[in-house]
C-alpha cells in the first residue's frame, strides 16, 4: 500500500501500527523519501480491506490524496507489525 498526501509528520505510521494491530495484521509501515508512506501488510482479507479503508482516511491531521494498493503473496513472512 502506498499512501500519498500529507502523511508524514502527522503520526500516520504510529496510527497505522495501532489500527493494524487492532485487526491482528502483520507487516510494516515506513516513510518514503518522496513524502509518501509505504505499507506492507498480511492477514485475513476482510481485515486488510478494513485497514485499506482506514488508509484512505488516516489520522485526523493527515490529508490523503491517493492510496495505491498492489496485491502480492506474503505467506507467513511477518511475526508482528513494525514501524520502520
Amino acid at each position: 500500500i502506498i499512501v500519498i498526501g500529507r502523511v508524514q509528520g502527522v503520526f500516520f505510521r504510529v496510527s497505522a501500527k495501532e489500527v493494524a494491530s487492532s485487526f491482528s495484521l502483520l507487516g510494516w509501515v515506513k516513510n518514503s523519501s518522496d513524502g509518501s508512506v509505504h505499507i506492507c501488510v498480511e492477514g485475513p482479507l476482510s481485515f486488510i480491506e478494513e485497514f485499506i479503508k482506514w488508509c484512505n482516511k488516516g489520522p485526523s491531521q493527515s490529508k490523503i490524496d491517493k492510496v495505491k494498493v498492489t496485491k502480492q503473496d506474503y505467506l507467513g513472512e511477518f511475526t508482528s507489525f513494525n514501524v520502520l
